[in-house]
């Protein structure tokens, strides 16, 4: 898999871009501030629907700008595919797959597959469990993209659920009742626990076969560390789905949709007196182990890079396992690396199909990648600042850009409600 054209309008600091990128490795080299990143960012948003480095969409959009459009062509087995997603202040986020507007923008993923490294990794030895979650949803969703339909329908019953909770809770304490309310919460039990089932076997089923590889990736980083481990953490699951050597049943979703719903009606007067949803996977972790010790808290600096780099080796080379290279996004990575997780970083990078790096000086790549150079500037001061490419020059992609406009996006087409504002 690869991208053939990438196709930037007022996205961050990019007033515009067209580039034409080459198989194997490319850096795109400048300093601190210049754009180098938003380039990567703006791949990772269309294989994840998300960035890596603020949670919603308002900062993708340039300052004084509406709309922002990120577009690429995908080539996949010899089969193209172009995609592309408009991100609206204020309004839906749409997006077309062969300048088609679909329905919801998530029908695009699947289409683009990407494993990116990154700084900002560090969170998922360090950072809060919904790092960790992310990391789960976002490798599990690009193996199966319906379950972001499965993702969206749980967070949504959750809110709803949670608004709920707070309102019979009230009501219970003021003796006033609330048997309405409280025969409702019957239903949204019955849906949460439908979607956070399908939702945990995944997650189950991910850590069970991510497991080898992130033990075999952390393992030829830190040979002389102890053993990397992954384990999926959750109060209310039964000790048999925690452990990772399990392998997934056929009946595992409903299973954990019975669990899930016992749990919930033993949680239910806990809830009512905090008002919020003390059950699901969106309370669950997963741990990472050193040993017999946690990575967090005990890790340290340099073990804790390695276990960030294992697993997104691990993801990679999970995804490649079934039979097609993600795209290699690495994003000035190479600088926060010593001389061995360089090597082992680089070996990998070396073997994939296409690899997006970004770097201040090029003495940061290691030279046994032969990355192809693309150097990235900006003109203007402050925050009206505009990133372009000095050399080579961009390459305009085969199709105007007056095409890459928003009235090629149906405004008339439903959409999945994603929007900014």
């Amino acid at each position: 898999m690869h991208i053939r054209t990438l196709t930037l309008r007022d996205f961050r600091s990019w007033e515009h871009a067209d580039l034409e990128l080459p198989t194997g490795r490319t850096v795109f080299l400048g300093s601190n501030g210049n754009g180098k990143t938003n380039l990567v960012e703006a791949v990772g948003y269309l294989s994840t629907l998300g960035s890596h480095r603020v949670a919603g969409d308002a900062p993708l959009i340039r300052l004084g700008q509406q709309r922002s459009r990120i577009g690429a062509t995908v080539v996949n087995g010899g089969r193209e595919l172009r995609i592309d997603v408009e991100l609206n202040q204020g309004s839906a986020n749409r997006a077309q797959i062969n300048r088609s507007p679909v329905r919801r923008t998530r029908e695009i993923l699947g289409i683009l597959q990407t494993v990116l490294f990154a700084p900002e990794d560090l969170a998922l030895v360090r950072g809060d469990p919904s790092e960790r979650r992310r990391f789960l949803d976002e490798l599990a969703t690009a193996r199966l993209p319906r379950l972001a339909a499965v993702r969206s329908d749980y967070d949504r019953v959750l809110r709803q659920r949670s608004a709920l909770l707070k309102t019979a809770g009230r009501q219970a304490r003021s003796r006033s009742g609330a048997p309405a309310e409280l025969s409702t919460l019957d239903v949204w039990d019955g849906h949460l626990a439908a979607h956070g089932a399908e939702l945990l076997a995944q997650r189950l089923r991910l850590v069970h076969e991510l497991h080898p590889y992130l033990e075999q990736a952390y393992r030829s980083i830190a040979p002389e560390s102890r053993t990397a481990a992954i384990r999926y953490r959750s109060s209310a699951l039964p000790e048999e789905f925690l452990n990772p050597q399990r392998s997934p049943q056929p009946g595992d979703v409903e299973a954990l949709e019975a669990n899930m719903l016992s749990e919930l009606a033993s949680a239910r007067g806990k809830e009512l007196e905090r008002g919020v949803c003390l059950v699901g996977p969106h309370r669950d972790d997963l741990d990472l182990m050193l040993g017999s010790a946690p990575a967090k808290g005990f890790a340290s600096h340099g073990e804790s890079w390695s276990f960030a780099l294992a697993l997104r080796l691990g993801a990679f080379e999970l995804l490649r396992s079934a039979g097609t290279d993600p795209v290699l996004l690495l994003d000035d990575v190479f600088a926060e690396l010593d001389r061995r997780r360089r090597t082992a970083l680089a070996a990998v990078a070396a073997g994939a199909e296409q690899v997006l790096i970004t770097a201040a000086v090029s003495e940061d790549v290691p030279p046994e990648l032969e990355a192809n150079p693309v150097r990235v500037e900006t003109d203007g001061v402050a925050d009206v600042r505009t990133s372009r490419i000095v050399e080579p020059p961009a390459v305009a992609d085969e199709f105007n850009a007056d095409q890459f406009h928003a009235d090629q996006f149906n405004a008339d087409e439903p959409t999945d409600g994603r929007h900014i504002g």
